[in-house]
């Protein structure tokens, strides 16, 4: 599954507004069982969701699972990406990650076209990234980077 995928749209606001919408997911293995996961989806009225961090594969599915509970109350972030026939799909099932997402943003049930995917050939910005390196202090150590 490793690469970047990407998908453009037709989006706009409540003002009538169009524009571009982008969907992008980017994975990059960072161990045998492990990969970084980045996805940053638009939706409509100018929402996103935006999120970043290592997954670990069960079989043919990365999961990342947030060592924080976004909200008190509040269930767990627990992220699956896998392929799905003609789909990478993006699934928070319980909506634990809705914290990552604006007032119409999701991860549930969501999907790039797999054919998409293409390599990543960015790859010395995306590893000196915040998120990245975010992502790889808090998967080293276990614990929430602050």
């Amino acid at each position: 599954m490793a690469g970047r995928y990407y998908a453009q749209f037709a989006d706009g606001m409540v003002t009538g507004e169009k524009y571009t919408g982008e969907n992008v997911v980017e994975i990059v293995p960072v161990a045998a069982n492990a990969a970084y996961v980045r996805a940053h989806l638009d939706f409509f009225n100018g929402h996103q969701c935006d999120i970043a961090g290592i997954a670990t594969s069960r079989g043919a599915t990365l999961v990342y699972r947030d060592l924080e509970t976004p909200l008190p109350g509040e269930p767990a972030c627990v992220l699956t990406v896998s392929h799905a026939g003609s789909s990478l799909k993006l699934d928070d099932g319980n909506r634990g990650c809705s914290t990552y997402c604006g007032a119409r943003g999701s991860l549930t049930n969501m999907s790039v076209p797999f054919a998409s995917r293409r390599p990543i050939r960015y790859m010395p910005r995306l590893k000196a990234s915040e998120q990245y390196r975010r992502a790889m202090t808090e998967w080293r150590t276990g614990k929430p980077a602050s």
